[in-house]
């Protein structure tokens, strides 16, 4: 018989897909509920791979009150003793066996029973139970004395924005506004010397520790190097497309990295004045920067809200972090441990090196941080725009004192910002450069004491985020 075209009723797809899912059903409705056969082979590897791996809890332990049990009594695995229950036989049984996981002879026996999961008996025959997990708990942090102002230094005609250390603890050195580089003796803060040759304001200081070499830079898009023998400018370095804002110098090497708001950061030959790396990839300005012997040997942050690690020898990003949601103002290196912090509008965050790998948030400075210091005794310590300024506990995270800027007689109030910080090489001062013109030093009270200053520390209230 021959069917032509105009014979076939047309359907439409939807039809004919619903017609073949029927059919399909159909066709496998009778062995809708059977297992495939099963793999003897397989079964076996199975079977060999599990003994393996549950090798040290593979035996049941024997139950102390067989007969107990046999006659519908239930017995508290925990003590030994008969405890009444409902249940049938069976069920006691069952409940009994899934409690006591028992572990061979010699690799937890002796366990003692106050830290065990579940205590299979007081007989000599009898195995100790697994110790349970103890639940994540908060350190308690370490107790700092608090930090109380000493010196107010004035001498600056605008606002203060930078400041290094020299290597031996004797000066340190400040950037401002003004365009005046100034020169202090720490131990009596009175001015040694003032250099001038910027033409705008100086956002970035560095003091060599291999050369009398004093290393600037600023929004005039120049680095100058300072020969601190001669109190002259002995070179330049020329390439920055817009104002330069951080620099660093390398520690066992003669390099230099600065950053500035052409979202590049640049690596510079001290001697030859070449730019070895041009550091690309941030989209905005690149705010801070950080060099260290041990890769990776740079660390940028910038206001696109990531931080990157650098491979120094191939100049290139090794690593991107983007967990900030605000922009990145600011950065520092832990003195002793692996790990260094970054402060943002949204939160303190710390990073373990190599790798980035995320450590903890420190929150509670809601304002726009601009700088952060740390020192070898754990003391970290966050300046923001608004003049707040907060010391933690580096390891635990805790805010341990809070501190509010007074601006100079004669000074509005709300040139109350802190732009820098340092804490010298001792650790025992620390230096804050702030927008009423002045350079404010603080120490640790000496006459404080726990009993003085108790930590205020709530575990159940302070909760780790995990982002």
């Amino acid at each position: 018989v021959l069917f032509t075209m105009a014979d076939v009723t047309k359907h439409s797809v939807h039809t004919l897909v619903f017609r073949s899912l029927k059919r399909t059903h159909d066709m496998f409705l009778t062995e809708e509920g059977a297992l495939p056969q099963e793999d003897a082979a397989a079964k076996k590897m199975r079977e060999c791979c599990k003994m393996e791996e549950y090798a040290q809890v593979k035996d049941m332990p024997q139950l102390t009150k067989a007969a107990d049990v046999s006659e519908g009594k239930g017995v508290d695995v925990s003590t030994g003793a008969k405890a009444s229950s409902g249940l049938h036989p069976g069920a006691e049984q069952l409940t009994a066996q899934s409690q006591a996981l028992a572990i061979p002879n010699g690799a937890a026996a002796a366990a003692p029973a106050r830290n065990a999961l579940v205590s299979s008996g007081t007989t000599g025959g009898e195995r100790g139970a697994l110790v349970p997990r103890k639940p994540l708990t908060l350190p308690k942090p370490k107790w700092h004395p608090p930090w109380k102002l000493m010196r107010v230094i004035s001498g600056h005609l605008g606002w203060v924005r930078c400041i290094a250390f020299d290597p031996s603890n004797q000066w340190f050195v400040t950037g401002s506004s003004d365009r005046m580089i100034k020169i202090w003796d720490l131990a009596t803060g009175k001015l040694r010397l003032s250099l001038t040759g910027h033409i705008s304001a100086i956002r970035g200081l560095a003091v060599s520790a291999r050369q009398p070499y004093l290393f600037s830079c600023g929004e005039d898009k120049t680095v100058k190097c300072w020969d601190l023998e001669q109190n002259k400018v002995i070179r330049s370095y020329h390439g920055h497309l817009s104002a330069v804002y951080g620099i660093s110098l390398h520690p066992t090497i003669d390099v230099l990295v600065t950053c500035g708001r052409d979202a590049t950061g640049r690596v510079w030959d001290m001697r030859t004045k070449a730019c070895i790396h041009t550091l690309t990839g941030h989209t905005d300005t690149v705010s801070s920067v950080i060099c260290q012997a041990a890769d990776p040997q740079v660390i940028t942050a910038s206001h696109d809200s990531t931080i990157r690690l650098w491979d120094l020898a191939a100049g290139k990003t090794r690593v991107t972090l983007t967990n900030h949601k605000k922009s990145v103002r600011a950065i520092c290196v832990h003195p002793n441990e692996f790990s260094f912090a970054s402060a943002s509008p949204d939160n303190i965050k710390q990073w373990k090196f190599p790798d980035g790998n995320f450590l903890q948030n420190l929150t509670g400075h809601n304002a726009i941080v601009n700088t952060l210091s740390c020192n070898a005794d754990g003391v970290l310590v966050s300046g923001a725009d608004n003049g707040t300024m907060n010391l933690w506990d580096y390891r635990t995270g805790y805010n341990f004192q809070r501190m509010q800027a007074v601006a100079q007689p004669g000074s509005l109030d709300s040139e109350t910002g802190i732009y820098a910080s340092a804490f010298d090489l001792s650790g025992c001062r620390l230096l804050t450069c702030e927008a009423d013109k002045t350079i404010k030093v603080y120490k640790e009270d000496d006459t404080a004491t726990e009993e003085t200053h108790p930590i205020s520390w709530r575990p159940e209230i302070l909760k780790r985020k995990r982002y």
